[in-house]
């Protein structure tokens, strides 16, 4: 067959210039893409299963928060290879009964700046929607801790909240907001815009100090950063897992000295003795903790060193 009428020969020049494109297409440099994989990470305690969830993470003054000498503080960070101010993680955990799913703190949704609010899609991205959480248990009302409920609406509409009545009392009060400092007012415009729809619509329940929530899982009575600052301990198997809210904020200063406080404490005297007291009790058990600003997955151990302590990760491992 003759197909010379169907082939035409390539000029010279445009051979070359097509080997100068392929060559150019190969040699060129793969962009560089900038973001992690989804945030969420699964342990098991007993049959019940943990997922952490990031809602990103936030640079903060950590010299100008802390009730420390700022020399200290930076001397500090830097032992960790750290400088200030310091991305810090912000992470909530979603725990599976195999009954029921539980969210404790929901993140920062659109409260606390651009670089937070990414929990509903890490929730989404670990194979959940929002519609299918049924219970919400709140730490405290700081607004990286209940903005991602939603302000304009039930971000998760078929979830009751539970939160202690201290907190519920204090940050959705308008004569409190009203003697607040300009500062302070905008915690409680969030706490009102968000807790706040959740009550107006019958989805908010109280509970005060030590309570059993679910099989389980308690709350226990952790007043210091705000008036009914709350942790949650999860049980099961033989094993146990205490969610620690903020107790700890800055891991390269407050293990090693669990006196510090910070400035977002309302009471540092009673936020100082409760952090001393856990952190003993942790070491000398040995049980699992889980924390909000801990470096995401914020899961790991403590043991005593001296009068300090030093936090240990927990071991990256796949569910099986």
């Amino acid at each position: 067959m003759n197909i010379s009428r169907f082939y035409k020969p390539v000029a010279p020049l445009a051979v070359l210039l097509a080997g100068m494109l392929i060559q150019t297409f190969a040699t060129a440099a793969a962009p560089q893409v900038k973001t992690q994989a989804p945030g969420y990470y699964r342990i098991p305690i007993g049959s019940y299963e943990i997922t952490a969830l990031s809602d990103g993470t936030a640079e903060l003054p950590v010299e100008k928060v802390l009730h420390e000498a700022p020399k200290k503080t930076t001397a500090a960070l830097r032992k960790h290879f750290l400088s200030t101010p310091t991305e810090m993680s912000f992470n909530s955990f979603l725990i599976n009964t195999g009954n029921k799913l539980i969210l404790v703190d929901t993140g920062a949704g659109s409260l606390f700046g651009p670089t937070l609010g990414k929990l509903v899609d890490n929730l989404k991205a670990a194979g959940y929607q929002p519609e299918q959480v049924d219970e919400i248990y709140i730490s405290h009302m700081h607004p990286d801790h209940i903005g991602g409920l939603g302000s304009d609406k039930l971000v998760f509409p078929n979830a009751i909240v539970y939160a202690d009545k201290r907190d519920a009392d204090y940050w959705l009060s308008a004569s409190n907001m009203a003697k607040a400092s300009s500062e302070n007012k905008e915690f409680f415009a969030g706490a009102m815009s968000t807790v706040g729809q959740y009550a107006k619509a019958g989805k908010l329940k109280t509970f005060d100090g030590n309570t059993q929530l679910e099989t389980g899982i308690k709350a226990v009575a952790n007043y210091g950063h705000t008036p009914g600052h709350t942790i949650f301990v999860v049980e099961n198997g033989g094993q146990k897992l205490v969610l620690l809210g903020d107790m700890v904020h800055i891991a390269a200063v407050q293990f090693d000295k669990p006196s510090v406080t910070i400035s977002f404490d309302s009471d540092t005297k009673a936020a100082r003795a409760r952090r001393i007291a856990v952190f003993a009790e942790a070491a000398k058990q040995g049980y699992l903790l889980g924390a909000s600003h801990l470096q995401f997955p914020g899961l790991g151990h403590i043991r005593a060193k001296g009068n300090a302590y030093e936090f240990v990760p927990v071991n990256y491992s796949i569910p099986h």
